[in-house]
Parts: structure tokens; sequence; C-alpha cells
């Protein structure tokens, strides 16, 4: 029999649910696309990655859970190539799969273990769909939190990252409504030996005091943060939902890096979201500047089923397709200029298997031939060749 395959696409909470469904199914012949529907692009991928593992395992089940198995459910049942739908509310579940539960046993070895600490959002942005996927916002508790870490840094581990859909929304729906700063200092405290805590991307708005303090000044949390910013323009951000303005985020990042100078920014944004003009898309150019934004990712927009957004006047796919290059070549320029200035200062880089490693503010640096995965060593860069500290 061959071997159970997890196929995982789109989020980071997405990779840290598919850990689990492998030890479900892995004494099953099976295929599993974990899928993701955040744009339209991510939707035909899906598609793609499901052809693609059928031709590569025409005799196995192919089963696609994840977010595009709820919000595209027509249009993938209706494909030859797939055996079943696994909602992505009941994906977890051993019943779901029909398979017994099976013992706790140890974690494959990562370098970096992704720990999805909440799942679920209730808010309604205007463009996404992924409420409709993933349902209300619900959080694990400390202690179920903390022994996920115990298990990851018992097999080794020296970076976790905590993750989730609306991360800063975790403990909102826990009796004590905590916030996540609680959390974070939680696994802080409890396991000194942990080396490096990592976030994933956060709503800067709702960044408790403590998590502030803990960003501005804990060593072993990474100085790294990435922001669910979407756009650069007021009344965009109005258009689309979102609870923070451009100030919010300029103020907020402006006071960490006074603290902590080495945080590096990275964002999520949106190039051409309906009725976005020139002089908004100007500003949407512009807060990468601002903000020093050396992590992006760059959506170019494109109309969900179901959302308000769909309903706005559209606006041409070249013009947005443009949009887009545009804004990634901005940020490619502010990396480029951040990356050179780390060249000469001893970094301390944790190893992957690609002969790279990352930094703590997560510059990708060549490392020693030779060296290990999972190891944190120092490296001096001496050069930037094509986007990789050498």
């Amino acid at each position: 029999m061959s071997a159970a395959e997890v196929i995982s696409l789109g989020c980071r909470l997405n990779i840290a649910e598919s850990e689990r469904i492998r030890s479900l199914v892995a004494s099953e012949d099976v295929v599993v696309i974990n899928s993701c529907a955040v744009t339209s692009e991510a939707v035909r991928q899906t598609r793609q990655a499901i052809r693609k593992a059928r031709r590569a395992r025409p005799d196995a089940r192919l089963l696609v859970t994840g977010c595009a198995a709820d919000i595209e459910r027509d249009q993938l049942s209706a494909m030859p190539e797939v055996d079943g739908l696994v909602a992505n509310e009941t994906k977890l579940d051993a019943r779901a799969w029909n398979v017994p539960e099976p013992a706790e046993t140890a974690l494959a070895k990562r370098t970096r273990a992704f720990i999805a600490v909440q799942n679920g959002c209730d808010h309604s942005c205007t463009f996404c769909v992924i409420p409709q996927g993933r349902g209300r916002s619900r959080s694990l508790t400390i202690p179920q939190v903390l022994r996920q870490v115990e298990r990851h840094l018992d097999q080794g581990a020296p970076e976790v990252v905590l993750t989730g859909v609306d991360v800063t929304s975790w403990g909102h729906d826990l009796p004590d409504a905590s916030p996540l700063g609680e959390l974070v200092r939680a696994v802080l405290d409890t396991f000194p030996q942990l080396q490096r805590l990592r976030m994933s991307s956060l709503d800067g708005i709702e960044i408790d005091p403590l998590l502030f303090d803990l960003f501005a000044g804990e060593e072993r949390l990474m100085p790294h943060l990435h922001l669910s910013l979407q756009h650069g323009h007021d009344l965009i951000l109005k258009r689309m939902k979102r609870r923070h303005l451009r100030g919010d985020a300029l103020e907020l990042v402006a006071r960490l890096k006074e603290r902590r100078p080495e945080l590096a920014i990275g964002a999520d944004l949106i190039a051409g979201f309906p009725t976005e003009s020139e002089e908004h898309h100007e500003a949407n150019r512009s807060i990468i500047r601002e903000l020093g934004i050396v992590h992006g990712h760059i959506f170019p927009y494109s109309p969900r089923p179901g959302t308000p957004a769909a309903r706005m006047p559209q606006l041409d796919k070249p013009l947005i397709k443009s949009r887009a290059a545009d804004l990634r070549a901005d940020v490619a320029k502010t990396r480029e200029a951040w990356l050179q200035s780390l060249v000469g200062k001893p970094l301390s880089i944790l190893t992957e298997t690609s002969g790279t490693g990352y930094s703590p503010n997560f510059a990708r640096v060549a490392v020693p031939a030779g060296t290990p995965k999972g190891m944190i060593v120092t490296v001096t860069p001496t050069a930037l060749e094509k986007g990789l500290l050498t």
C-alpha cells in the first residue's frame, strides 16, 4: 500500500492542520488536498493540485478538504479526479475520515513548528470569503496550546510559530476573555528552553499592551511583525470594513521600532480593490515606504462569491495586474535596501534543508555547506546576491 499524502495549500494555519490530518490518515492509501479559497487564483491552484495528484497517484483515494471544499463545493465535487470532500469544520475529527482516533504519537521534527491557536473569524471584511469556510472564531485554551508547544519541543523544534485565521482575536471566546499577550507570555514563561517564538499575521489594531511590550522587549519573541494591513488609504479601508486606519498602522510601527529598531515589518496588501482610484493606489504604494515593508504579500483583488465587494464597481483586470506589479516592485526595492543594510552584521540563523536559513527578522541567509538543518548558527553575510544574503 502506498503511503498517505497530504498536500497543503494556502495559509500557515493549513500547514499546522495538515500535520493532524496526516496522523489521521497515515495508514490509508489516500491523497488529501488541504485547499485554499482566499482568492480565485487560490481556487485555480487547488484544481491544478487535484489534477496533478490524480496523475501521480491514479489508484489512491483523492479527498479534498480546506476552505475551497466548503466555498467551492459544487465545483470541486464535479471534478472526475475527486473521490470525496471533507468539510473544513470537521477535518481534524477522525470520524470525518472514517478512521479510528490515533494514539498520540511523536511529531515529525520541524525546524519551525506551526501551532494553530485559533480558527475562524467573527469579522466581515467586504472582500473576504474565509468566514464562510472557517466559521466563527474559536480559541484553544492556554493549557491546550502549552501541551502542543511541549510536544514540538520534545521533538527538538528550535522555533514555534503561533498561527490562526485571526490570531489577535485569540481568547475572546474563552471564559476569561484573555488577550493574546497572555498566551504569548504563558508560552515564554513555561518554556525557558524555547529559543524562538514567532507570530503569524496579526491585526495591528488588536495588539494588546502586553503583546506590544513583548514585541518591544522580549528577545525570544522574534522581531518580525506581519500586519494584516490590506490597504494604505482610509477610504478603501472603510470600504473593506477594516477596523484600522492608515494612521493606526503608522503609529504602531513607529512606537515599536522606537523600542526595537531591528523589527522587520511584513504586510498583506490588496491591489485593485473595487473603486480604487489612482490616488488610492499611490497611498497603497507610499505606505510600503513609510512602514518599511520588507516582507510583502501582494494580492491582486479578485471577487469572491457572496461578498459585498463583489457587488461594488470593479476595476479592469489588466489595471489590477499592473497595480499589483507596482506594489511588488516597491516592496522589492524596500527589501533590497533592508537586506543590504544587514551585510557585514552577525546574524543568528536557524538552518533549513536548502542550505539557507532565517534570521530572527526573517531575512533569508546562506549557511556554510554541510550545516545540518534545525541548528542555530551565527553567520556574517558579506554580500547580497539575487535577494539572498551570502
